[in-house]
């Protein structure tokens, strides 16, 4: 039997609990318990063999137990009870008007599913619920799993034809959760464009529905595949009830946020319907991406540091032990496509003088690539600009106590290529129609077997070759023309579901080939983000735009869905390309320092004082790292709430506390708002320790948690574009 499959993940073990309710199983009632950190996730099959959400939201006591759940019925008939029900993953048949789970065509023309429960299996970590069609060989087996130490679930569905014949799935989701009925729900999402990415927006819940979505090929900028639900009279950074939810899909992809005619909430998500579909065949089995959800009684910062836990803990690479991101430097805006031997060699020597640990060397080192008109595809090392190789840069850098990374775009070609040339009907396109250039390129067809194997292989030669330690991997352009002709026409909407599949694939063989390579998601800033891809790299790049004073904005809204684990922050030059704003090297550091830190600067153009500064501040970045990247996050003050920013980081055991402080501009003489800080041990003694910026006079170098929480800290910020760093030391 064929499996298709799209993502590989394991969790931790959780507690799970059967209960049999009702007539028992004689009868087929049955309700099913998940407990795991602070939440509960309970399931039941109602009276008609629906497949029922009956509690999700803060863990409720072992004995507590719950009675099989009811079909709701209707308040019309034109609002039937399959619409009015909560349901977990429903066909589309049977007078279905809100949004399904599935939908299939199948061969005689019918397009009617109803699926009820036929079976369960349970484990010690699983929960496995198999609905049928009622008349049809479909069968749907319902796949929960929840991580035991933060309580989010991750869902998806296998669908299995075993009908004799192919059919046609035309709408698939991982599932749907269901909050409690409501009005006053309000939904928080993020939307942008390149450049501007992480634009928080919030937005009440009404009748109806709301729908984020990419049908870009890939994950896209303009919405993110997350969403925060809370309450409008009953939230804030630290209290209140909230539900988040994520897919880990990087093609196209929905989430539908929907009221139903009873004010319940529904969060259905998966791959995008739109032009899409996928030819099933008899025998085939189809899984679809995970789809995450969380609950959190402590606000909406609760909520996210959740999310970020899990991520670090038991989604990235080497999970539950995911490595620091190191200090590195990027060669692009000294550079450009200008790229030789000797100019590399010495922006490597001016990187190690600062503390730099990764050099990384972008775009240009290959094929005829001049500019960006030429030479994608053709992954050879240009001999004109390294006549002997790389190995003489990567001795270089590694004589300078770094390691060594490289740009690449793999999955993009240029029309001016080798590989163009010789393969012109690998890259999307439908016969006959024009071929839309973005970035003078065209989209490579990974979901054809030669391509993947191509892609697969000249990756895995060039790292059999080389000592690189990172691959950083672009994606320029979205899609234009997704035809596949090479396939049967039935198949051809299949591409956008095989290409992410191949996508996996090829990252997935690499880093079992090169265990110690790390990789970047890039996609022309933060368009392929999500969590699906974050399974298999090991940090993300989340803006081209470097702008230290807008970066607040983007990793702000970042920090909601995602970890600073894995946030790319970047100093660059002054003034920014972006706003032709100046700011001081020391407040750019600040801001980039909230992240995984990069320089990207031309370090040509520094003076000795900019190296200086640039290496005390990188070794200040290195005694917080650890806190910053994979402790519990606090948002203090928000930059979209006036001229002032701060976010606190702690450590996980506790010891260290890192907190930065921004101000926009002073106005009328007013101070600098206190700060307030979270998260300590109120009994616990810290020791202050100022970094960068100033304390106010008769702040104490040591005081109690319960002082830094409720009494605050007074900081010295006054001017244009300020900011400020300090350390607190648990005693």
């Amino acid at each position: 039997m064929k499996h298709v499959t799209w993502a590989i993940l394991f969790l931790t073990p959780v507690a799970f609990a059967l209960q049999s309710s009702g007539g028992g199983a004689k009868d087929g009632q049955r309700v099913f318990r998940l407990n795991g950190g602070d939440v509960s996730y309970v399931v039941g099959v109602n009276d008609e063999g629906e497949l029922q959400t009956v509690y999700w939201g803060k863990r409720l006591p072992e004995s507590q137990e719950f009675q099989a759940p009811k079909q709701r019925q209707g308040l019309a008939s034109f609002d039937m009870p399959v619409n009015t029900t909560p349901q977990e993953f429903t066909g589309w048949g049977g007078g279905l008007y809100l949004e399904p789970d599935l939908k299939i065509t199948f061969p005689d023309g019918n397009r009617d599913l109803v699926l009820k429960y036929a079976s369960h299996t349970a484990t010690a970590d699983q929960l496995d619920v198999v609905m049928k069609d009622i008349s049809r060989e479909v069968y749907v087996k319902v796949q929960y799993h929840m991580d035991s130490a933060t309580g989010l679930i991750r869902r998806s569905a296998e669908i299995s034809n075993r009908t004799g014949a192919p059919f046609t799935i035309e709408q698939v989701a991982s599932g749907t959760y269901n909050l409690p009925r409501g009005a006053d729900y309000q939904l928080h999402y993020v939307t942008g464009r390149w450049a501007a990415e992480w634009n928080l927006q919030q937005q009440p819940i009404h009748g109806g529905k709301t729908v984020l979505e990419s049908r870009r090929g890939t994950t896209g900028a303009q919405n993110n595949p997350w969403v925060m639900i809370d309450r409008t009279g009953d939230h804030d950074q630290d209290h209140g009830d909230v539900w988040f939810a994520a897919l880990g899909w990087s093609g196209s992809w929905q989430i539908a946020v929907e009221q139903d005619p009873t004010k319940g909430t529904r969060i259905t998500g998966g791959p995008n319907a739109f032009d899409s579909s996928y030819l099933l065949k008899s025998g085939e089995t189809f899984q679809t991406p995970y789809f995450y959800g969380g609950f959190s009684s402590n606000g909406t910062g609760g909520a996210s540091r959740l999310l970020h836990r899990f991520e670090v803990d038991s989604l990235l690479p080497h999970a539950p032990h995911p490595k620091l991101r190191p200090v590195l430097y990027n060669s692009w805006e000294a550079t450009a496509f200008k790229v030789d031997e000797a100019g590399q060699m010495a922006l490597a020597e001016k990187a190690a003088s600062i503390g730099i640990e990764r050099f990384v060397m972008d775009d240009g080192w290959f094929g005829q690539r001049n500019d960006d008109h030429a030479g994608l595809g053709d992954w050879n090392v240009n001999p004109k600009k390294f006549p002997h190789g790389l190995k003489p840069l990567i001795d270089k850098v590694h004589s300078l106590k770094m390691d060594f990374g490289l740009w690449v775009e793999p999955e993009m070609v240029n029309l001016d290529s080798d590989l163009y040339r010789k393969h012109p009907d690998w890259v999307l396109n439908f016969t006959g129609r024009p071929r839309t250039e973005g970035r003078n390129q065209l989209v490579l067809n990974l979901a054809r077997p030669d391509v993947h194997d191509y892609v697969l292989g000249f990756l895995d030669k060039l790292l059999n070759e080389n000592d690189i330690a990172f691959l950083k991997w672009d994606y320029n352009r979205n899609w234009s023309e997704p035809g596949w002709s090479a396939v049967p026409v039935e198949q051809q909407k299949n591409v956008y579901v095989d290409f992410i599949r191949n996508y996996y694939d090829i990252l997935q063989k690499l880093r079992q080939k090169h265990p110690a390579v790390e990789i970047e998601s890039c996609s022309g800033g933060g368009g392929r983000v999500d969590l699906g891809v974050m399974q298999f790299t090991d940090e993300v790049w989340t803006s081209d735009n470097t702008d230290a004073y807008d970066r607040l904005f983007l990793q702000e809204g970042f920090s909601y869905a995602y970890t600073p684990a894995v946030m790319m922050a970047w100093v660059t030059d002054s003034p920014t390309w972006v706003n032709q704003r100046s700011l001081s090297l020391e407040y750019r550091f600040l801001s980039s320092m909230q992240g995984s830190l990069g320089i990207g600067a031309n370090l040509n153009k520094w003076t000795p004082e900019d190296f200086a500064a640039a290496q005390k501040m990188i070794a200040a970045y290195k005694t917080v790292r650890q806190t910053v990247q994979q402790g519990d996050l606090y948002r203090l003050m928000s930059p979209r709430e006036g001229e002032q920013a701060a976010t606190e980081s702690v450590s996980r055991d506790g010891k260290q506390v890192a907190v930065f402080a921004y101000l926009h501009s002073s106005t009328q003489m007013y101070p600098y708002p206190r700060l307030y800080l979270r998260g300590l041990d109120e009994n616990a003694m810290y020791e202050l320790h100022p970094v960068a910026g100033k304390v106010n006079e008769g702040t104490p170098v040591k005081a109690t948690g319960a002082y830094w929480m409720h009494h605050g800290v007074d900081l010295a910020l006054r001017g244009d574009f300020q900011a400020a760093m300090f350390t607190l030391e648990r005693q």
